[in-house]
This record gives C-alpha cells, structure tokens and sequence, in this order.
C-alpha cells in the first residue's frame, strides 16, 4: 500500500480525494458567489446595452418629432394662416397635424411667447422650461427638451416659422405616458422608468412599466442600482435625461437578476449531487472533468472574450445535456440578443431609413477603407456625387411625400445603374453597389479600381437611368441629375477631400447645366482667389479704398435741379481698378454687400449734403440690394445717417430692383412704407428684367422707374424694343411715376426718348461715371448739364 501511495496517479487520487472533498465542501459557496456574480455581470451588460439602445431611441424620437414639426412650418396652408392671422386656420391645422402624429399638444407662438394658436389646452404648458427651449432654437435653429406641467411630464419640440426668417415659433408636447414607457420596454428589454425630482418637492414618477409596490420601493431608494421589490432582485442604471438648475429628469432602467440566476441556481443544485458522485468516483472523476468540463470552459471563455471584442461568430459545438451544455447554450442565446440589439443600432447608424442605402456616415467608412486599400495596390478610385435638379419643385408642387418616393426610386435606380459587382474582386465589393445617400436629394457613388473613363461610363449609365420618367402614383415626373466626379490620387489623396472635389464639380455641372463634369484643381485656385477677394473686400471697407463715382443724367424738361446716381468703385492698392461686376455679386453672395451698401448710403449722403449747403439743388441716387432691403433696421439706420449729415431726404432717391420685391414681397413692402415715410424717393431700378408682375409695381410706393439699358441700346433699330419703351413710359405716367432711361450713347435714341415723352436720360452720351472733382468740371461746362438743352445740343 505504501508503495502504491509513491506512485503519482494515487497520490493525485488521494490528495485530489482530501482536496477535492475540501474544495466541494468550500466550492458550493463559492459556486453560488460566482453564480451570482455572473449573473450580475451580464445584467450589468444587458443594462449597459440596453442604455445605448435607449439613447439611440430618445435621439431618434427627437429627429423624428423635430421633423414632424418642421412639416408643419413647411406647410404653405399653415404658414398663409400664419401670416394672415387667421386663428382659425391656425388651430385647425394646429388639431390636424396633432391628430395625424398623435400630439398631447400643438402650440404656435409668436416671437414674444404669447399663444397665437394651441391644441387642444394653451394652458397645459406653462413652464420656465418653455421659454428655454425656445431660446435654445432661437440660437440653434431648433430645441427639444422635457418639463414637467400638471403633473405630467412632457417632451416638446420647439422649431421656428421661417419666412425666410424665424417669424413664430411651433411648439409640439408629447406626454410620457404608460404606453410610450411600454414601447421603450419592448425596445430595449428593460424595466423603464421616468423620474423628476427638484428641491422643492419630493421625487415622482412620471411614468413606469413597474407596479405599484416596484413604484413605491423605487421613490424610497436614494440609489437605484440594486433593488428588491416582492422579494425579487433588480439591478437598475440612472439615465440623466435633463439637469436643469432646478430640476432633474432622468430615466430608471432595470432588469431583474432572477433570470439571470436562474441557469446558475439550477447549475448549483445539480452540481451538489455531482460532488457526491464524484467522491465515488475520485480518481476517474479527475480525469472526467478534466477532459469535459476544462476544455469546454475553456473553449466558452474563449468564445466570451470574442463577443467581447466584437466578434459574434458561432458558439463552439458542446453536445451535452448537463450545466455546460445549458452554460453553451445561455452564451449562445445572449450572443444571439446582443448581436441583434447591435446590428439594430448599426442599422441606425449607417443606413438611410427612407432609400435602404448607406448613409453619409457608413459611405465615408467604405471610402477611407478604399482609399487605403488602393494606395497599397496603387489603384485608382473615381467618386460620383449627383445632385437631383429641380428637387425643390417637386417638393413644392408635389408635397415633401412625393419628394421622398422620388428619392426612393432614385435609390432604387442607382443600386441598378451603379458599380456592378461583378466587374469587382470579391475584396472590393462594396454595401449598396457602392451607393449612399449622402443627404436631402445629393447621392454618392464609390468606384474602386476606376480611372477617368470608367467614371464616366457610370456616370453616364447613370444620368441615363434617371432620365427615364418616373411613374409614381399615377404622375409621371421627369429628373435629371448633375454628377460631379473626383479620382484618387490625380485629384486628391484624402477621403474627405476626395468628397469635397466632387461636389466642387457637380456644382459646376449644375452651374453650367451639364450633366458631368470631372473635377479640375484649377477650382480651388479660383475659390482660393475669391476668399482672398473677401478678406480684401472687408479690408477695403475698413481702410476706405471705396470711393464713390457720380453718373448725370440728362433732363428732358427745363428743371433746377441736377440727378446723379452714386456708383461705387474700388481702387485696390495692388490690383488697380477692380470692376463692380467682379466684387457686387461676390459680396452679395456672401452677405457682405450690407456693409458695403452702409459705407455708400454714408458717403453719397455726406456728399449730398456737401452739395445742399453749397447751394447746389443735386438729386442723388443709391442702389439698395434685396437683401438690403430686406434688413429691418434698413429705415433706422437712413434716417440717422440723414440727421447725422443734416441732408434733407428729399434729395436722396434709394434705387431697388424688382426681384428684391419678389423674393419676400410682405416684408419688402414694409419697408419700402417706412422708407417712403421719411421723405426720400424709391425707384424701380432695371425694370423688365425681372420676374415681378405688374400687381407688385402697383403695390409699391415709388415715384420713379428706371428703364433697363438692354430696352433703350436697340431702341432706333429694333421696334419691339420702341414699343415696350413706349408702353413702359406711359403706363409709368399713368400711375404718376417719373421715368429714367439708362444706356443712352447715341443722340438718335436721345432724341426719340424725348419724343416718347421720357423725363430722365442716363448714359455715355450724357455721361460717364465721375469723381467728384471731375464733376464739378462737367457742371461748369458740358451742355447736357442744362436741363432742356436737347435740341441745341443735338
């Protein structure tokens, strides 16, 4: 016997005997800590997960309820009622929007806050919390939030009325109620909870999926991580909603240990029998649970520290029936609900919800990861971005519904005429036939192992795809798409740039009504020289190196008074004479054109003033641009400029065109009223170029208007020109107005706009622009200085 105790396998079966007795003895309790801290790592993970997926909905809900709003503001009905005030169109379509996405409220404010309409109880909202929201969207161009009012909590968006600019406010409250708790519930598989608590009064609830008793156990807890209700454990996770300076809402979210313990509990009690076994059974029992039970460990722990990582490949095969087998089984089932929970929130994150393509997010993945495959293989790559031509007049004639069945089908129609997979390795094969939808009506396009003329290629096959009319529902709607392409590496070698070279030339293509149009680097030096041009254009403002030029004008009847126009030209120190053609449009696109127009408004004032106080009768016009015109302090800053100077209004004439009326003709006309006010006179400048009717002219308060040069250069020797002068002018006598003819270089056109009965002239012949030095000279000695003087002049 003490010979066979010197040989290893007994001594491993009487120690692993007197160990393994030891450790059954002291494993069943640590079994059972073990059990339970499983249990509690993997509720800890659901609710870790559960938390995101809550996130990702709450983010969801707000894009959705701030979209649902923004169709209301969109809404041309709404917005005629809005600013016709009438209270109940407003409220009609206030009940109806609510009613069709299932608002607790609908409100329409005014820009003070007051209440211009409310469904269905203007009360049922007063909250500090409102008029927070409120200035958040007037800040950020829109706000949701949560307050608490009547004792019901509250989620409200809150998106501005533009016209173009925030005119009113939309409010829309949905309650959290029991049924949006439960959909969360069912979402995310946890217990959800909705808390507000404020140092003025004790905790609520709002809304929970919890009973009664799980309620009342929750409001009396401080720390809702662990929790017992009817005898059954809860894990639970604070979810901060909104903290506010006086009030926190934060959502509980928790999930009962007891399914989770339930696999260990019975993992524990069979385990107690098998220790008996095993004792019976010491020495094979060793060899048993090392062959059945470590390798399987093992081989699950090798499987847990994959779905760690990411990775949610098949379990490994364990054909038992004992606690490993259910212990496979449990991984296999909580890999399965973690890897679905997560292909969900994938799907959120990198999918369009209304094509089915990828979105921006998931599209700038596949070409990072292409750009840095094809640099290694030193290939080319060829990106497409389109954009849908005339898409807003769908949506403005069709309804934003019928706008997003377009964008499906066009969807639908670039999977088919896009990259075709079988043309690519399968490394190279990309999500959506390399496809997304980058944003409103723009797609993009990647085309792995693609130089200029396979771009092309696509990029015809494409253009002609969507050519094709579109049948939706019964209405037949003809697109055509502008494609800008950009290549790797010619154009550039960054996947950002890469985007933004493609757009550059899918901008031109819309530009010069093409349908392709391939990036060229030379775009860059001209957007580098028109940033340039900004950045010297605010210099020349700041350093004074506009001046001001006067053009005369010639008039017909004997009159003491002289009329100018003000023009500004900029003499740069490096460049000379830039031409107004090369830096009016530019900083009207940029919005710079206000200063500039202030800088002339002061200048030509001051120098009108210069003249009144000499003695001289000069009239003295200024051109305004619409978007000047549309800047409610327009007047304010007139009139103080008048008093600062001490020039009489009556002397200046502020020039404006047509489209400025057209663009926003409730807020123009406004202002031209209160222009009119002080006492300056308006004209129509460039009359019939423009796409106004006749209705606006009638409606504005001018007293001149100034026929456009391409109307009166052809005058003598095209007769549909005379004959629209000649209506202009007598329906312009009719209605009281003065009228100026511009582009006059030859005495015959002069003469014959004197006989058309024409007031003013103003041109070359008459005039060319002047300095003010130059001017005074002109005055002092040109005949045309002399109102009358046509016939000796001529």
């Amino acid at each position: 016997m003490r010979l066979r105790f010197k040989r290893l396998q007994w001594r491993i079966a009487v120690w692993f005997a007197l160990i393994l007795l030891t450790v059954q003895l002291g494993g069943l309790f640590l079994f059972a800590e073990i059990g339970r801290s499983s249990a509690l790592e993997e509720v800890d993970a659901r609710l870790e997960t559960g938390d995101r997926v809550f996130s990702r909905l709450l983010d969801q809900r707000n894009a959705q309820l701030a979209q649902a709003a923004r169709v209301l503001t969109a809404d041309y009905g709404f917005r005629e009622a809005l600013l016709s005030r009438d209270a109940a169109t407003i409220e009609s379509a206030l009940e109806n929007h609510g009613s069709r996405i299932d608002a607790s409220l609908m409100l329409l404010l005014d820009l003070d806050e007051t209440v211009i309409g409310a469904y269905p109880d203007p009360t049922r909202i007063a909250s500090p919390r409102l008029t927070q929201l409120v200035d958040e969207a007037r800040r950020d161009g829109q706000a949701t939030g949560f307050t608490l009012a009547q004792g019901r909590l509250y989620q409200l968006v809150v998106v501005p009325m533009l016209a173009p600019v925030p005119v009113a406010w939309v409010v829309i409250g949905f309650v959290v109620d029991e049924p949006f708790v439960r959909d969360l519930k069912h979402l995310t598989g946890l217990e959800v909870s909705f808390l507000v608590q404020s140092p003025s009064s004790p905790r609520q609830i709002a809304a929970s999926t919890l009973d009664a008793a799980g309620q009342g156990a929750l409001l009396n807890v401080a720390e809702a991580r662990s929790l017992e209700i009817d005898n059954e454990e809860y894990r639970g996770h604070t979810h901060t909603i909104e903290a506010l300076e006086q009030t926190e809402i934060f959502a509980v979210l928790q999930l009962s240990l007891k399914g989770a313990l339930a696999p260990w509990e019975r993992l524990y009690r069979e385990w107690s029998g098998l220790s008996l076994a095993a004792m019976l059974v010491m020495v094979l029992a060793s060899l048993i649970l090392g062959r059945t039970i470590a390798s399987p460990v093992s081989r699950l722990a090798g499987f847990a520290r994959e779905v760690g990582s990411g990775r949610y490949a098949e379990p490994p095969a364990v054909e038992r029936g004992d606690e490993i087998g259910q212990l496979a089984d449990a991984f296999s089932l909580m890999t399965e609900a973690i890897a679905s929970r997560e292909a969900r929130i994938s799907e959120l994150a990198y999918r369009d919800a209304l094509t089915g393509l990828p979105n921006r997010v998931h599209f700038m993945e596949q070409l990072h990861a292409a750009v840095e495959l094809a640099a290694l293989r030193a290939q080319q790559i060829a990106v497409l971005t389109l954009d849908i031509d005339r898409f807003k007049l769908i949506n403005d004639a069709l309804g934003h519904g019928f706008g997003d069945l377009v964008l499906c089908e066009v969807g639908r129609r670039l999977r088919v005429a896009g990259v075709r997979q079988r043309d690519l390795s399968a490394d190279m094969r990309l999500d959506g036939n390399a496809a997304a939808r980058l944003g409103g009506d723009e797609f993009g396009l990647l085309i792995p192992d693609a130089d200029d003329t396979v771009a092309r290629i696509v990029a015809g096959r494409i253009a002609t795809a969507l050519e094709h009319p579109m049948s939706i529902q019964g209405q037949l709607v003809d697109v055509r798409a502008s494609i800008g392409i950009a290549l790797f590496p010619q154009h550039c070698t960054d996947a950002g740039d890469l985007i933004r070279c493609a757009d550059v030339a899918m901008y031109k293509a819309k530009r010069h009504n093409a349908t392709v149009e391939v990036y060229d680097p030379t775009h860059h030096q001209r957007n580098a020289a028109r940033l340039s041009l900004l950045t010297e254009l605010r210099q020349a403002v700041e350093r004074d190196e506009l001046v001001l030029y006067y053009q005369p004008k010639y008039a017909f009847k004997p009159d003491k008074a002289l009329h100018l126009e003000a023009l500004v030209r900029w003499v740069h120190p490096q460049r000379g004479f830039v031409p107004p053609m090369e830096f009016i449009p530019f900083a009207e696109q940029t919005g710079y054109i206000k200063a500039i127009t202030q800088w002339v408004m002061n200048r030509a004032i001051q120098q009108c003033a210069e003249w009144q106080r000499a003695g001289r009768e000069i009239h003295v016009g200024l051109n305004i641009s619409a978007r000047d015109l549309l800047q409610p302090d327009l007047p304010e800053t007139f009139v103080r400029m008048l008093e600062a100077h001490a020039c009489e209004a009556r002397l200046i004439t502020l020039e404006i065109t047509e489209s400025a009326v057209v663009d926003d003709p409730r807020n123009a006309l406004a202002n031209l009223e209160r222009l009119r006010a002080t006492g300056c006179s308006l004209s129509i400048d460039d009359y019939g170029t423009g796409y106004s009717s006749l209705s606006y002219v009638r409606q504005m308060p001018v007293h001149e208007l100034k026929i456009d040069r391409s109307f009166v250069m052809n005058l003598t020797t095209h007769p549909g020109d005379e004959i629209i002068v000649r209506s202009t002018i007598e329906l312009a006598h009719d209605m009281g107005l003065t009228v100026t003819a511009e582009g006059v270089e030859t005495e015959d056109i002069l003469l014959r706009l004197g006989e058309l009965g024409c007031d003013l002239a103003q041109g070359y012949l008459v005039s060319r622009p002047l300095a003010v030095a130059d001017l005074d000279v002109w005055m002092a000695n040109s005949p045309w200085a002399r109102s009358g003087s046509i016939s000796s002049s001529a």
